[in-house]
């Protein structure tokens, strides 16, 4: 047998495993093992530079899995794995433009570009004049860093079929054993409704997150399943993803969630009927309108509906309605009561993006307060992408979230109808629907400070505006 033989180049790479490994041994005498994580960290920082789609694989991969952790002595929370990978990425990724400055400007020039920049920036403004400025920065830094990987950088996996379809199921196959998981868990509690609050932990922290999750991945897998120019095994796979997926938001009794999905399918179906514009601005005002000059009967209707959230079905969506004694509808206009108390008092810059949470407790008025509310800061946010802009960065906050959300859609449509390929026409109105189901979601519960949701929403985002920028090439 020839023995082994060792190549002067070589000596280099021998000679940095033995110090890993001396340095290992060390590390585990000392009884460090935190700092088992620095050869782990180094390789992540190679694997960045050198080979940047296998960690972009592995980040979309670990989120669905990943778990919160609040560090006990410094009280600080952050995800594992993704949320120290998203900062360290987005570190190198800020390098790489500043030093080789090769970055796509017709991406950065994009209309939606724009108004995420945009966002940034005002966050930043607001940053400064906030009344807890480190909780605005830490919330502007992970707005930062969820933006310009899930956005950004994930817009190169677009630039090949194979990676486009790699990128989606990669969340949608962990996304499947999560529910599997928590549909284990809840069928040993009787599958009744208390218990689908938490039984998706420690993947997911309650089940409306949960269920907005699961409510933009099931275009996808409808798309997978029976819109694929695909082998049976395949479809066969995606369909059985789509049952899981659907199991799981039927049991997740996320009322929202449901509601995103109705909306999202008549809209998609608006979209592929190619019905005019003009008619859907007719029938948008049209809408706008019948609940203003209605308002008055639909209030009166909403206040003697007294069904309350249960573990029967039907009794769960009649208490979608129910504002006068369904506790969670209740508390969650209590929080939007808040949220206006807190913009009537600093409308221009408001108080500080993710300062909600923290400061909204005095302007909670005692005829307003329910079973669930809390003074702690501790139990949710303002429960909307819509309002909670607003108290925290003012009315430009909300404008341009507005506007974010109005050019994501018709970049959306528009990509939809400009590509060609079957495949991936039908994929853009997936992702579309997938986002109007949590743009509809947004009005109930705001989750963009989450990886688990903001990967999604980003990425569906920029697989969108590369498909508008890109979708005539073949690929």
């Amino acid at each position: 047998m020839r023995g082994i033989q060792f190549h002067k180049e070589d000596r280099p790479v021998y000679l940095t495993g033995l110090l890993v490994a001396l340095l290992n041994i060390g590390l585990i005498v000392s009884q460090q093992y935190w700092a088992l994580l620095i050869p782990v960290a180094l390789l992540v920082v190679t694997m960045t530079f050198l080979a940047l789609d296998k960690v972009l694989y592995f980040v979309i991969f670990s989120t669905p899995l990943s778990i919160f952790y609040l560090h006990p002595t410094l009280k600080v929370g952050f995800t594992l794995p993704t949320e120290p990978l998203l900062f360290g990425i987005m570190l190198i990724f800020f390098a790489k433009i500043l030093f080789k400055g090769n970055f796509d400007l017709k991406l950065v020039k994009h209309p939606v570009s724009v108004a995420i920049l945009a966002m940034i920036f005002w966050m930043f403004v607001t940053t400064l004049t906030s009344q807890l400025p480190l909780v605005s920065a830490k919330y502007l830094i992970a707005r930062i860093w969820f933006v310009s990987v899930f956005f950004y950088l994930m817009s190169r996996l677009f630039q090949d079929r194979k990676r486009t379809y790699l990128f989606f199921w990669l969340y949608l196959l962990p996304l499947a054993a999560v529910v599997i998981y928590t549909v284990t868990v809840h069928a040993q509690w009787g599958f009744t409704k208390d218990a689908s609050v938490w039984v998706m932990f420690p993947f997911f922290k309650e089940h409306t997150s949960y269920g907005a999750v699961l409510a933009l991945y099931i275009p996808i897998a409808v798309a997978f399943t029976f819109f694929m120019n695909w082998d049976l095994n395949r479809k066969l796979l995606a369909g059985t993803v789509l049952l899981i997926l659907l199991a799981g938001v039927v049991l997740s009794y996320t009322r929202a969630a449901w509601v995103s999905l109705v909306v999202a399918g008549m809209a998609g179906f608006m979209v592929w009927i190619r019905l005019r514009k003009e008619i859907l601005v007719l029938m948008v005002f049209a809408f706008i309108g019948a609940l203003f000059y209605f308002q008055g009967d639909i209030m009166q209707r909403f206040e003697k509906n007294d069904t309350t959230s249960s573990d029967d079905l039907s009794e769960h969506v009649e208490s979608i309605s129910n504002i006068s004694t369904d506790a969670s509808n209740m508390e969650r206009i209590n929080r939007w009561k808040s949220a206006f108390r807190m913009y009537g008092e600093r409308p221009v810059f408001g108080h500080g993006p993710g300062t909600y949470m923290f400061l909204y407790a005095p302007y909670q008025k005692p005829s307003e307060k329910t079973i669930i509310s809390t003074n702690n800061g501790d139990m949710g946010n303002a429960h909307s992408e819509y309002i909670g802009p607003l108290a925290e960065s003012g009315t430009l906050g909300l404008i341009l979230v507005l506007i974010l959300v109005y050019l994501s859609i018709r970049t959306g449509i528009r990509a939809y109808s400009k590509v060609e390929d079957h495949e991936l026409k039908v994929l853009a109105l997936a992702a579309l629907m997938g986002l109007i189901t949590y743009w509809t979601h947004g009005f109930l519960n705001n989750f963009l400070d989450m990886d688990k949701a903001t990967l999604p929403v980003w990425g569906f985002t920029s697989f969108l505006v590369y498909l508008d920028l890109y979708g005539q090439k073949k690929y």
